[in-house]
């Protein structure tokens, strides 16, 4: 599908009550696993980007071409998966949004999360955030909105933790007031918290971010849906468990030197040329050849 039908589709679905779960994935790999599990939409997470490209953690390294060129490695080999891809603050004012906007559409995305912290910004579940003057996060939003041709909209504000759940709930109310698809409060802290959001915020679609260990309780998408969330993002769950079989995997070989005695915990090299398509390239292959 082209990136414009892939926003069609997600609008769809969120229209038709569907509640979308979305994992995080940070490169061409993580998106071939997510779609190949069933996965009709994915995240393009820039804590993962970051941790995964960089090397580095979630507070303002990673930048917008190096977020677009994921967005577009994945959907080239993910095409029926929809990019929902994080844009941070959006790398400036509301012009450079508006150019962000342009290069997300480009590179395959259906959709964009736009934020109100301060840049450099930091994890949203990390504590010390700060952020904008409403005014300025509008702005933005007013410059997505009007610059898009397809682009699905979320509107994050991190303002709980900066100044609290009510001002959250505000910003949130002006976001929607003004014309995005979707709002975004990140990191309340109990399930109270999300009740409140949800009644406060009638008439868009709600997002909740489900970060393992992170501030926010831990939901499925049956109970979140019940209490009016639609855009569930499940950013670090595949990274989170990635890391942790790489650095077993590490520490094993450190050791011992061989992974002999530990097969079982690898996928097989079979299995993993499948993933990556080997057997649609031979295909391919065979048929030119003919």
């Amino acid at each position: 599908m082209a990136a414009a039908e892939r926003s069609a589709d997600l609008r769809r679905r969120l229209a038709a009550g569907e509640s979308v779960l979305m994992p995080g994935v940070w490169d061409a790999l993580s998106a071939r696993i997510v779609a190949a599990a069933g996965f009709s939409t994915a995240f393009v997470s820039g804590f993962a980007v970051s941790g995964s490209l960089l090397g580095l953690p979630d507070v303002g390294h990673i930048g917008q071409t190096e977020m677009a060129d994921v967005a577009r490695r994945a959907s080239s080999v993910a095409p029926n998966l929809n990019l929902v891809v994080d844009a941070d603050t959006g790398y400036g004012n509301a012009m450079n949004v508006a150019r962000t906007v342009e290069i997300w559409e480009r590179s395959g995305a259906a959709g964009i999360f736009i934020e109100d912290q301060v840049w450099p910004k930091r994890c949203g579940h990390m504590s010390g955030k700060s952020v904008v003057p409403v005014e300025d996060w509008l702005s933005k939003l007013r410059a997505a909105c009007e610059r898009r041709t397809h682009l699905h909209v979320t509107a994050r504000t991190d303002a709980r933790g900066a100044l609290g759940l009510d001002e959250a709930i505000e910003r949130g109310r002006m976001a929607r007031d003004l014309g995005v698809d979707a709002v975004f409060v990140e990191a309340p802290e109990s399930v109270a918290e999300l009740e409140t959001i949800a009644e406060a915020l009638t008439d868009v679609v709600l997002v909740a971010n489900m970060v393992e260990k992170g501030r926010t309780p831990l939901l499925t998408p049956s109970e979140l849906s019940e209490r009016g969330f639609s855009m569930i993002v499940s950013p670090l769950s595949l990274l989170l468990s990635a890391a942790r079989a790489m650095s077993e995997a590490a520490s094993t070989l450190s050791v011992s030197g061989t992974m002999r005695e530990h097969l079982d915990g690898l996928m097989s090299f079979d299995d993993f040329n499948a993933v990556v398509g080997l057997p649609e390239h031979r295909r391919e292959e065979s048929r030119f050849a003919e």
